[in-house]
């Protein structure tokens, strides 16, 4: 994968964030991998609640390894569930990558790119710095065709029921362009917890 930030026109949008290649951050081999045509119709937002955030290159690094061997080893799953994940550290870190079948989101993983942010970001705001990978990455995918311009923005509650990506992160993807609101039977609160 390129970096974000290459000095190419297709790119001109986007700010200064890094892509982190599977192998920058130690990843193993996928068992399989299933690829779908582009450009991407979805992106979906996630925190990983655990493992916690991270502010380190370090740190970040074996938060991908941890969820990657939770997804494969606990789960049972080809790869890391997420298409990239970003850390405090304002890294993006690639998961599966754009135009490859996820599994972060049922009925939306072969029509999307799942981005997670690494952390528990239900009653904390993340930091600009990670808010900023994000659309970057977003706006990378769009200017090399990954995405499709007209793009629709999710939270994870939206297509699933579950109080991802956080309450607080929630409230501020929804202030975002392409963010949209779909008619399902899903609420978009946090589900309640006895």
């Amino acid at each position: 994968m390129l970096p974000i930030n290459e000095p190419s026109a297709a790119a001109s949008a986007v700010r200064d964030s890094e892509l982190l290649s599977r192998d920058d951050w130690g990843a193993r081999p996928p068992k399989a991998v299933e690829y779908f045509k582009g450009p991407i119709p979805f992106v979906i937002l996630h925190h990983s609640y655990i493992p916690a955030a991270c502010y380190t290159s370090s740190d970040c690094k074996k938060a991908m390894r941890q969820m990657q061997d939770f997804h494969m080893l606990d789960r049972g799953w080809n790869d890391i569930g997420y298409s990239f994940g970003i850390g405090g550290d304002g890294m993006i870190y690639a998961g599966r990558g754009f135009n490859v079948v996820g599994a972060h989101a049922p009925h939306y993983n072969d029509k999307s790119v799942g981005i997670c942010l690494i952390g528990d970001w239900q009653t904390e705001l993340p930091p600009p710095q990670m808010l900023q990978a994000a659309k970057d990455l977003i706006a990378f995918g769009v200017a090399k065709g990954y995405i499709a311009p007209n793009f629709q923005l999710l939270g994870h509650r939206q297509v699933r029921d579950t109080e991802c990506p956080g309450g607080r992160l929630f409230q501020e993807i929804s202030t975002w362009p392409h963010f949209t609101l779909l008619n399902t039977t899903t609420d978009t609160q946090p589900p309640h917890k006895p």
